[in-house]
């Protein structure tokens, strides 16, 4: 068992750096407006507690709708257009959506950018996943998904910072333009620009070769409803997004809801918790998780057996959350949030068995579909989570919604065969 050693071309390693920093400026503006929600509702004149919890998970869901909705969509025209045309054009839509985001001035538009801004979104990690494993060698493609991910995690990391405490930043740009912008509306612009900023990289990138191949072949290319045309295509597809449910229950409840979870009557955390270092704190160790779990993948020449590794420490983190965390400090509880972080580091192998199940016409429409539709799932997991909360409290419904769903994910692993080193230049029957 040994690991493959890496040996990237120039080319090549351009295309991941501007892979690794566009999912870098996703996940900042994916994760932002659990850092910023509350302060920016208040600023828009939502004081209510309720009231802000209410309109924040709406507003996260408008945003995970639109990444359904740009998951095909970026999905389909990646595999008939090209994974670069993509690539830089769902870079652009969320980069302007989030510059337009610091200025909206009621929950609708709020609503309406975040919407657009999934949109954009859902387009980045499935484009650069698919072209990475297509430009990269089947024995090392394993290395590229994990820069991407490892690093583009780190997004997360900048997006708790400056939502958190940019004050500086803020300050500098009303000393300089007269413009007295909230914190909040700082953190939004910097994302805007870091995503514009990005598209200057695009020089110099090329476009994959097995995409050029198969556009001059002319088959078929980006049919998504071909998916289900028969019952062991679409259990496949299915089974792959299933996979990934357990990381956004943990995101999605566990660290988006950790102020809520730390409170008297849950957990009773002694000391402050703040979402914004909650999410901080489990992206670094989601980073981390991605990091060792695509190096497992390498060593065991595996990617089946690293996941069924990491859902057994999901499985055991979610029960040292809920369970062995009450009456502790924040600072126990924040390291807790890095555990569960770390356990759900496999994102970069579950987008990675996603591309390699299926052929290079339908390609890019399964590695977009399947993450944004995990991301989309955070809809029902939610709501789930608020119909079961009800009779079971808060941490009961988190039990019963998080066994569900590392259980669907457990399955669908063991229905699935083991992709690595898996020859991708074929095209698939629909």
């Amino acid at each position: 068992m040994n690991v493959t050693s890496p040996r990237i071309p120039k080319q090549t390693l351009l295309l991941i750096i501007v892979a690794a920093l566009g999912y870098f400026v996703d996940i900042y503006d994916l994760i932002l407006f659990n850092v910023v929600k509350k302060e920016s509702l208040l600023a828009l004149g939502i004081s209510d507690p309720a009231h802000i919890k209410d309109i924040s998970i709406s507003l996260f869901n408008w945003q995970m709708g639109g990444m359904l909705i740009g998951g095909v969509l970026w999905g389909i025209l990646g595999d008939k257009k090209g994974r670069l045309k993509v690539l830089f054009g769902s870079i652009l839509l969320y980069s302007a959506a989030n510059v337009l985001n610091a200025f909206v001035t009621d929950i609708p538009s709020y609503a309406s950018v975040r919407f657009i801004a999934g949109i954009g979104l859902a387009g980045e990690l499935g484009a650069g996943i698919t072209l990475v494993s297509e430009v990269m060698s089947k024995e090392t493609r394993g290395y590229g998904t994990m820069i991407i991910v490892t690093f583009g995690a780190l997004g997360a990391v900048l997006a708790a910072l400056v939502g958190g405490d940019g004050h500086a930043l803020r300050d500098f740009i009303e000393h300089t333009s007269g413009l007295a912008l909230g914190n909040w509306q700082v953190a939004y612009i910097i994302g805007g620009f870091l995503g514009l900023m990005l598209l200057l990289l695009r020089m110099g990138t090329l476009e994959s070769g097995m995409f050029r191949k198969l556009h001059d072949h002319g088959a078929k290319r980006g049919e998504f409803l071909k998916l289900f045309s028969t019952k062991e295509t679409a259990f496949k597809y299915i089974h792959c997004i299933l996979i990934g449910l357990p990381v956004w229950y943990a995101v999605g409840i566990l660290i988006a809801l950790a102020e809520d979870f730390s409170q008297p009557a849950v957990l009773n955390i002694s000391g402050k918790v703040i979402n914004g270092q909650a999410v901080m704190y489990a992206y670094l160790g989601l980073s981390a998780g991605d990091l060792i779990s695509g190096l497992l993948s390498q060593f065991w020449r595996s990617r089946k057996k690293v996941v069924m590794l990491y859902l057994a420490m999901s499985a055991t983190m979610m029960l040292v959350y809920l369970f062995g965390s009450e009456d502790r400090s924040s600072n126990y509880f924040y390291f807790i949030c890095f555990l569960v972080g770390f356990a759900t580091g496999f994102w970069a192998l579950f987008v990675s068995i996603a591309a390699e199940q299926f052929g290079t016409n339908i390609r890019s429409t399964v590695t977009s579909t399947v993450p944004n539709f995990v991301r989309g799932a955070v809809i029902p997991i939610t709501g789930s989570f608020r119909l079961l909360e009800g009779s079971l409290g808060m941490l009961g419904s988190a039990l019963v919604v998080g066994i569900v769903c590392i259980g669907l994910a457990a399955y669908s692993m063991s229905r699935l065969k083991d992709t690595f080193g898996k020859d991708l230049d074929y095209i698939e029957t629909l």
